[in-house]
């Protein structure tokens, strides 16, 4: 007979008050034993039952002994929390002290017995399972030494063509529990699944020389191939967009009010192209964001098209094995190209798994401000300081596609604006107000920089000023009181201000927004900001983070640059003079409505065609050269490149064979030393050309600072994005090691950069002339 104090009772009394909570922690226990226990051997009930998901909490497998073990301490755990709680019952029964509280706690008596007997029967159910799991894994490792009669006989082979084979055996025989998809492709936990999963759905290991290969399941057909034709209905793409948001609404209103444009580019670029054999592509578009305007394109050029919304939509289309996407897709990808941005880049890669790598090369990737090479290259990124939150992802440069033309070493995308016809133009010219000027800028915050007060008060002193900034219910504090304020308008009425107005002025942000091009095409003359030093990720807020480095000289560098005055006048808004001499001079100059070719529906249709015909990024990509090459095979071929007659640059040799089925035409090329404070991109434009990305491969050899007369005492073979170039004043030369850092952008006061430049056509800079 156990004896007790008074303290005992006490203790023992709480014991009992408390008995609920402690029933609640019990059973939890046996729930987190069951959860533990189940997860733990997921991998083994779901390589038994391929069409089962076994539970997917990420943790280290087990061996057969470590799982039996495991099983045997929980139920060696339970039945010590039973013996236990027996002995709370022994003492209980052994006291009088309940007799009198008997009125008080009559309930609880009862549940501890249900209690003990709850706790007894886990410990059995833990038991038996511990048994029937031995048996199992016992039976599973008999069965694995007679299947296919080489179960017990696979050895991790030693092929130098594999070397990351033994690699990948030991990260399986840890981690194969960590993605189902390693179960639903047959992996079991055994050497000879391993081997079978990394030799024939991926690709680390050798094929086992005993596996029987005409078993294996034929690769579906590839897509047929059709002679694309140009579509005349966009009913399928207006079907396609959905309704139940207000921007689908408007994009739709866009399409349908632009349809007969797009028609009509359509119909003269098909001339154009009369005679060209053009297969049709398999083509889907799934973004967050991005333009409709391409997908116009992509519907009205024929192409087999499709759209997401929802990137929830996306596995269902790829064909991605059930799990954490560590797995190879189970079938091709059904798409020959797919365009998204980087919020969708981010969503294919993770169900993609590793089949991302292999299928990078389909897409592109819409980006509005531009992604340089120093950005994109991951390991030259972090090395160098250029790692951001965007880029980094190793993609060929020209698989971003931008807005405007920022730097050639992305392609040019681009939009439309409305195109007016010449009784619209005329209307318009006839309607002017020329003391009527429009402020470019929605939001209150866009005025409440400093520094605006002084350039508006004489603006105001010759031009009525109008605004169009959103408010609720009272004028914003921020817009001056002799500014006439819409508020935020619809499209339409928007675009009536602009077709009355005279001028629209910028106030140095929104950067590079389309606004500026329909106010031009509207017929208005587009002031802005010149900006001393240049904006930059050095020095504003605004593009700290963004993945390039380029400098900002205005608020529109595109309309600086491309379009100029007299539609377009770029001032320093400190310098009164220069500012007000600017309006009065804008106010007698007459301007006809222009917008750029490339930003009208037949422009974007004829480049998009292009690029789609064109770029091949899945059979033309530069593998990377090895790190210690001195590249021999390309150096000791002869360089098809020559002196230009009057001896300034290099051009391509008559006597040098072409490609025909390069892009672009190697003819296009013109070869130009740099400044030393000149990128690429700079000094193709002083010369009337376009920085070409692509022909970076015919500059990158010995031969050609020779032939450009340039003394090299040494040749260095390194990874930087400034090369090919040379720091003369210590006379020595650097060859780009790795190809994916070919670059039109970036500078360095200390070289002077090889340059491949091309000529373009007129009002198209992304095309040269004859690459259509």
């Amino acid at each position: 007979m156990i004896t007790v104090n008074a303290d005992g009772k006490i203790m023992v009394r709480r014991c009992l008050v408390t008995l609920r909570p402690f029933r609640i922690f019990v059973l939890g226990i046996g729930f987190f034993t069951l959860c533990f226990l189940m997860t733990s051997l997921g991998g083994q009930f779901s390589a038994k039952r391929l069409g089962d998901s076994p539970f997917t909490i990420r943790t280290e497998v087990m061996g057969a002994l470590e799982s039996r073990g495991v099983l045997r301490r929980m139920s060696d755990m339970l039945e010590m929390l039973m013996k236990r709680m027996d002995i709370l019952a022994r003492l209980e029964n052994s006291t009088d002290f309940h007799k009198g509280d008997e009125a008080r706690f009559p309930l609880d008596r009862s549940p501890a017995a249900g209690l003990m007997e709850r706790i007894q029967a886990i410990a059995q159910n833990v038991s038996d399972i511990a048994i029937k799991v031995d048996q199992i894994l016992r039976n599973s490792l008999l069965n694995g030494k007679v299947v296919e009669g080489r179960r017990d006989q696979c050895e991790v082979p030693r092929d130098p063509k594999f070397p990351d084979c033994a690699g990948k055996v030991e990260w399986m025989r840890a981690r194969w529990t960590s993605d189902p998809c390693y179960a639903f492709f047959g992996v079991d936990g055994t050497e000879c699944s391993f081997l079978i999963y990394l030799s024939e759905v991926e690709w680390f290991c050798p094929p086992l020389p005993w596996r029987n290969r005409t078993a294996a399941l034929p690769s579906p057909p590839p897509l047929p191939r059709v002679q694309a034709a140009f579509r005349s209905d966009l009913a399928r793409l207006l079907e396609l967009i959905g309704t139940g948001k207000e921007s689908l609404s408007f994009m739709k209103k866009r399409i349908r009010h632009l349809a007969q444009q797009w028609l009509l580019a359509a119909q003269r670029l098909e001339q154009k192209l009369k005679g060209q054999q053009r297969d049709q592509k398999h083509v889907r578009a799934n973004y967050t964001g991005g333009t409709w305007d391409l997908n116009v394109c992509v519907a009205g050029l024929s192409w087999s098209w499709g759209a997401d919304q929802s990137l929830l939509l996306l596995p269902s289309h790829l064909g991605v094995p059930p799990g954490r996407g560590n797995c190879p897709l189970t079938n091709p990808l059904p798409f020959d190209l797919i365009y998204t941005d980087y919020h969708g880049l981010q969503q294919m890669k993770q169900h993609m798994g590793l089949s991302f790598k292999k299928y990078r090369c389909r897409v592109r990737v819409i980006d509005t401000f531009g992604t340089e090479p120093a950005y994109n290259h991951e390991e030259y990124a972090t090395l160098r300081g250029y790692r951001t939150n965007w880029g980094y992802w190793n993609l060929q440069p020209t698989q971003f596609m931008t807005m405007f033309p920022h730097t050639p070493d992305n392609s040019f995308m681009g939009f439309v604006s409305e195109e007016l016809n010449k009784t619209e133009k005329q209307f318009i010219k006839s309607n002017k107000v020329s003391s009527m000027a429009v402020v470019y800028g929605k939001e209150a915050s866009i005025w409440k920089v400093g520094g605006k007060e002084k350039f508006l008060t004489i603006l105001n002193k010759y031009m009525e000023i109008h605004g169009t900034v959103y408010y609720e219910t009272q004028r914003p504090p921020e817009v001056p009181a002799f500014v006439k304020n819409h508020g935020l308008l619809p499209q339409h009425e928007f675009q009536q201000l602009l077709r009355k107005a005279k001028l629209f002025i910028g106030f140095g942000f929104p950067y590079e927004g389309p606004a500026p091009l329909e106010a031009i095409a509207n017929g208005c003359v587009f002031l802005q900001a010149r900006f001393n030093p240049p904006h930059s990720s050095l020095n504003h807020e605004f593009f700290r983070g963004k993945p390039t480095s380029r400098e900002v000289s205005s608020q529109h560098p595109y309309a600086e640059d491309f379009i100029g005055k007299p539609h377009v006048w770029t001032v320093d808004y400190n310098n009164s003079e220069e500012f007000e001499a600017a309006i009065k001079t804008i106010m007698r100059t007459q301007v006809d409505p222009y917008l750029p070719y490339e930003y009208t529906c037949e422009g974007m249709l004829e480049r998009i065609h292009a690029y789609i015909q064109h770029q091949d990024f899945c059979t033309t990509s530069s593998p990377p050269l090895p790190p210690k090459a001195k590249s021999p095979a390309m150096q000791s071929l002869p360089s098809p490149l020559a002196l230009s007659p009057n001896a300034t640059h290099l051009v391509w040799s008559p006597s040098a064979s072409r490609d025909p089925h390069a892009w672009p035409p190697v003819d296009s090329l013109q070869v130009w030393v740099s400044e030393t404070r000149h990128a690429c991109t700079e000094t193709c434009r002083r010369h009337g050309l376009v920085c070409e990305p692509t022909f970076f491969r015919f500059l990158n050899k010995k031969e050609v600072f020779l032939q450009l007369s340039i003394t090299c005492d040494s040749t260095e073979y390194e990874m930087n994005h400034l090369y090919p170039a040379v720091a003369e004043n210590v006379h020595e030369c650097y060859l780009q090691k790795e190809p994916l850092l070919f670059s039109c952008a970036g500078y360095n006061t200390k070289y002077r950069r090889l340059c491949p430049c091309r000529d373009y056509r007129k009002g198209q800079v992304a095309l040269c002339r004859d690459c259509l």
